[in-house]
């Protein structure tokens, strides 16, 4: 027979389990951070209860803080991610703005501490403290190793409420410390409230204002840190095709980066150029975690001169018709304006004597020779020292020129007809 409430219940269940599933890891430790607040507010309070603390009474006020900073943070997760009209860089400083709420929250926790330690212990049940003192190290240490989990899991998110709020919970330890000295300090007739809640109250303080100078930071968009933008930076100019950074800025929103590059390249082609800075962008995302958006800007290079290199045979005159195994390469510096050579020379080749990838090396070789245009008399498509070179923006043409005075001949041909 069909049970419409337990079906009603099992289809409740089925959804409820269905959205926690399809949670990001993020809002999953925020909504496990919430329930795990409940829980210490409830246990908190039965201890209250038992032991008629008003120090403890103070503490489940404390605690649910932590309850209403949780709920605020799983919030501040789930709108983060939205992008509309009005915000099409994401709402991810609702992060931050969720961190700069809990870093005030923190801070009033240090305060409360010092209140609490400074408040009379009217009512207390003296017989029922050590074990009211065992209970609060229990809530104690469920709450540090809590903290450690959601800190360790807020900075592989780069989630800086997650982390935050690790912190926040990481003050519950020190004031249940605070509230442990108070009990202990009652029941052997010793007063440490006030020395230990001015100890506590420090470091909670402390904590507080450090979480609200690093949410103002991001909030007024200041930049990234330096190690970020060092490694940006060798990631750039590690490719072939980069000449310099002219300018390179980020900032951070959220758990994410925002990166801004200015860059100067070796390419003439728009369409080289677009493929090259994809490509920087594609490895900078690989090698950085949690960085959403990439501008970069590309410039071509300006230049006064054209390096040329042409391989050499044995004569040092004609033309090879090899690249990798030519004996020699001529190289020559030629003025854009004035249409001279400004210098010129040949170079034996280092890698002649290389068993395997003698074109490889040869066209890391040239290009570090700072060379723009590569003559052959052998088509080099498709092969290795091709890829190398056009990747970095060298432009390789084939030519029937049979030796050095040609090729001269026919580059001054070639400047004139485009002047």
């Amino acid at each position: 027979m069909f049970n419409f409430q337990t079906a009603s219940k099992d289809l409740v269940n089925r959804y409820v389990c269905g959205k926690i599933f399809f949670m990001e890891t993020s809002e999953k430790i925020a909504l496990y951070a919430v329930v795990f607040n409940l829980g210490l507010v409830a246990f908190k309070t039965l201890l209250s209860w038992y032991s008629g603390s008003l120090a403890l009474t103070a503490e489940v006020i404390h605690s649910l803080t932590d309850v209403i900073t949780s709920a605020a943070i799983l919030v501040g997760i789930k709108l983060s991610k939205r992008r509309s009209a009005s915000f099409p860089y994401g709402l991810y400083k609702i992060e931050n703005l969720v961190s700069l709420i809990v870093s005030l929250l923190i801070v009033g926790a240090g305060i409360e501490v010092v209140k609490t330690a400074f408040g009379e212990s009217r009512g207390l049940h003296v017989s029922r403290l050590p074990l009211t003192a065992a209970g609060v190290g229990l809530a104690m240490m469920g709450a540090y190793l809590f903290s450690c989990y959601e800190h360790k899991k807020g900075k592989e998110l780069n989630s800086p409420s997650l982390i935050s709020d690790a912190q926040h919970l990481r003050s519950d330890v020190l004031s249940a410390i605070a509230i442990m000295a108070g009990l202990m300090g009652e029941y052997l007739g010793l007063r440490l409230d006030k020395a230990v809640a001015i100890v506590v109250a420090i470091f909670i303080i402390r904590a507080g204002a450090q979480i609200f100078i690093d949410s103002i930071r991001v909030l007024l968009d200041a930049s990234v840190d330096f190690a970020t933008l060092d490694k940006v930076k060798n990631i750039v100019l590690s490719h072939p095709a980069v000449e310099e950074i002219k300018a390179i800025w980020g900032r951070n929103s959220g758990r994410y980066k925002f990166i801004e590059l200015i860059i100067t390249l070796k390419v003439n082609s728009l369409k080289k150029a677009h493929i090259v800075s994809h490509e920087i962008e594609q490895r900078i995302k690989a090698e950085i975690p949690h960085v959403d958006h990439i501008l970069i800007q590309y410039e071509p290079r300006e230049k006064d001169f054209l390096v040329y290199a042409v391989p050499l045979a044995e004569d040092k005159h004609t033309l090879s018709d090899h690249f990798g195994d030519a004996p020699y390469f001529y190289f020559c510096k030629v003025g854009l304006k004035d249409k001279k050579i400004h210098t010129e020379k040949i170079e034996i080749n280092p890698y002649t004597l290389l068993e395997r990838g003698r074109g490889i090396e040869v066209s890391k070789w040239l290009l570090n020779k700072g060379i723009d245009i590569v003559l052959t008399r052998k088509e080099l498509t498709g092969k290795g020292p091709f890829f190398v070179l056009s990747e970095a923006g060298v432009e390789i043409k084939t030519t029937q020129c049979r030796n050095l005075d040609e090729v001269k001949q026919m580059i001054f041909q070639k400047k004139e007809e485009n002047n």
